[in-house]
């Protein structure tokens, strides 16, 4: 299976009928929400999708695939949820982002999609595909921008785990740097979210003054939306291209199971840590390895690697955030961010 995401371009009236649907699954998630939150605060554990489903047959009308792709996303939102991978589900608002999935009847062209109940839609077709087509997930940004991710079956095999590793990197990850490898190698923390804080908090500022439902109101959202936006596209592009130069030279990287969700109640630190997106990086390395059969190794996060010397073993008592550099009882001079040695050993006096 493979995703490619196309950007559409519809007219005001297709715009229209995507509106409606996007109406539609907001409508039956937010429905089902509150059933499924009514039965966890009277202390029953869970109601199925399928109890759902049959309690929705009197709302069904012509847009069955909208209603059972609203009730899916809802089950794996509560998956999460009892699986502690998430919080609780929130119910969806019509200006934050829409999604609407087809299953079936969608066709793409040379620079166009067809979308059921919508019609032929202008699409940016910027990479061809061979396969299967299994579902289309069309999407509005916050923005106001439409998008078509489209899952397609290419029918190849899945690549066969490489037995034989002989080029391998490990990563620390830091806020000063972004990453810091075992070869010694430092990629700067581009700082996407300071870049663009002036600007982003001056229209924050200007929408937080603009009066509820007036159309300053939403001209100002708007503005925030492309704000954000242009921060979120800066940083996924930095990753995109980063993932890929070490899936493509390494045949296993080694990077640390960070707790994340802890580091972020540090208040000093929470903006720092969210504008670097490790866990969204490590995703992407993950599968651009796992797509060439090599691996991504993740340790322990109580690993000592920052104050254990990579030359003879030792591990320090201690090692304050302070400490740039450290010598080992062996000589060795390290950084403390790559543990690797910035001198060679040598013979202590």
């Amino acid at each position: 299976m493979k995703a490619i995401k196309y950007r559409v371009h519809p007219n005001t009236e297709q715009m229209e009928k995507l509106s409606i649907q996007f109406g539609c699954a907001r409508f039956v998630y937010n429905d089902a929400l509150a059933k499924k939150r009514d039965f966890w605060n009277s202390g029953a554990y869970n109601i199925s999708r399928f109890e759902l489903q049959a309690m929705l047959k009197t709302m069904k009308q012509d847009l069955d695939t909208v209603w059972l792709s609203a009730l899916l996303n809802l089950d794996k939102a509560f998956t999460h949820f009892f699986q502690g991978r998430a919080k609780f589900p929130r119910f969806k608002k019509k200006n934050q982002k829409q999604s609407i999935q087809y299953p079936q009847s969608v066709k793409i062209e040379l620079d166009k999609i067809y979308l059921p109940k919508v019609g032929w839609v202008k699409c940016v077709v910027h990479r061809q595909f061979e396969g299967k087509v299994k579902t289309v997930t069309v999407s509005k940004s916050p923005s106001g921008k439409y998008y078509a991710s489209v899952l397609i079956d290419n029918g190849l095999v899945e690549a066969k785990p490489i037995k034989h590793i002989e080029k391998v990197v490990g990563l620390d990850m830091g806020i000063h740097d972004f990453i810091a490898d075992s070869h010694g190698n430092k990629t700067p923390n581009p700082r996407f979210l300071n870049k663009q804080l002036s600007n982003l908090k001056r229209k924050q500022q200007n929408l937080s003054r603009t009066k509820k439902g007036s159309k300053g109101r939403a001209n100002a959202r708007l503005l925030v939306a492309k704000a954000q936006e242009k921060v979120a596209f800066a940083r996924n592009d930095f990753q995109h291209k980063l993932s890929k130069t070490l899936a493509d030279e390494n045949q296993a990287v080694v990077v640390e199971d960070l707790n994340i969700k802890g580091m972020t109640k540090n208040r000093k630190l929470a903006r720092h840590i969210q504008d670097l997106g490790w866990h969204g990086f490590s995703a992407k390395l993950g599968y651009k390895l796992k797509a060439q059969g090599k691996h991504l190794v993740k340790i322990d996060r109580w690993y000592p690697s920052s104050k254990t010397c990579s030359c003879c073993g030792h591990k320090q008592e201690t090692m304050p955030l302070n400490i740039r550099n450290w010598q080992c009882q062996c000589g060795a001079i390290h950084d403390a961010i790559s543990t690797r040695p910035t001198t060679s050993p040598i013979k202590a006096s």
